[in-house]
């Protein structure tokens, strides 16, 4: 008993040594009381699993932006995940996500992945630079969160395949498969897009990172796959 109790505090200073480096909390709250999706979320994913969800998510989304030090990220203390009852799927607002019960209680496949891959897109909301007030294309800022989240394995499987998509900016898993591309062309490509993102915004940037600007990015894109 005693060599455990020496073990669990040593866990502990650990974990807070860790804590303490990323000054970052996470809190989840179920808000939605004792709805289908309430009860399927605690039975089916739970709060545990997701705070070390949203932690995994964040140090996976600084590996992707390249951001080792605090200093390089967002300021951000701390990120907290709501289940409510609510339409949609999911949103982020500053250091809050917000999932929706009836999602979590209607969808059909493996919620748990579902979600997952949810709270990875959210999270990259949270840390992602997005143009510093400019008119930054909506559909870029949700193609990054979701080429992080097909970066992280979680793209569910009716997301369209590479070289799908009718415009680079269309948004979410279009502008997502886009994204990879380009990163095939340049590795860490998404990383010094996101860093001049803190900054402002120009469509000048993709010419800046790789040469070429991103209508023929866009075409060469489109050629590769035939599409």
């Amino acid at each position: 008993m005693a060599q455990n109790n020496i073990f669990l505090f040593s866990l502990l200073i650990t974990l807070a040594g860790i804590h303490a480096a990323d000054a970052v909390d996470y809190a989840v709250t179920n808000t939605a009381g004792s709805s289908a999706g309430a009860v399927r979320f605690n039975n089916d994913i739970g709060a545990d699993y997701s705070l070390q969800t949203l932690a995994s998510a964040a140090d996976f989304i600084w590996k992707v932006f390249q951001q080792s030090t605090a200093a390089d990220r967002k300021s951000v203390d701390k990120v907290s995940l709501f289940i409510d009852n609510m339409d949609g799927v999911a949103y982020a607002s500053g250091g809050e996500i917000h999932v929706s019960a009836s999602y979590i209680a209607g969808y059909s496949g493996d919620v748990k992945k579902e979600i997952t891959g949810v709270l990875y897109h959210e999270s990259t909301h949270v840390w992602q630079w997005n143009g510093n007030g400019q008119a930054t294309p909506g559909g870029l800022i949700e193609g990054i969160a979701d080429f992080v989240r097909l970066r992280a394995g979680y793209a569910p499987s009716h997301w369209v395949q590479p070289g799908e998509g009718d415009r680079w900016d269309q948004g979410y898993d279009v502008t997502a498969r886009f994204l990879d591309y380009c990163t095939s062309l340049k590795d860490g490509f998404v990383a010094e897009l996101n860093n001049k993102l803190k900054t402002g915004y120009s469509v000048n940037y993709f010419a800046d990172i790789l040469g070429k600007n991103v209508d023929q990015l866009w075409a060469d894109y489109k050629a590769k796959y035939g599409k």
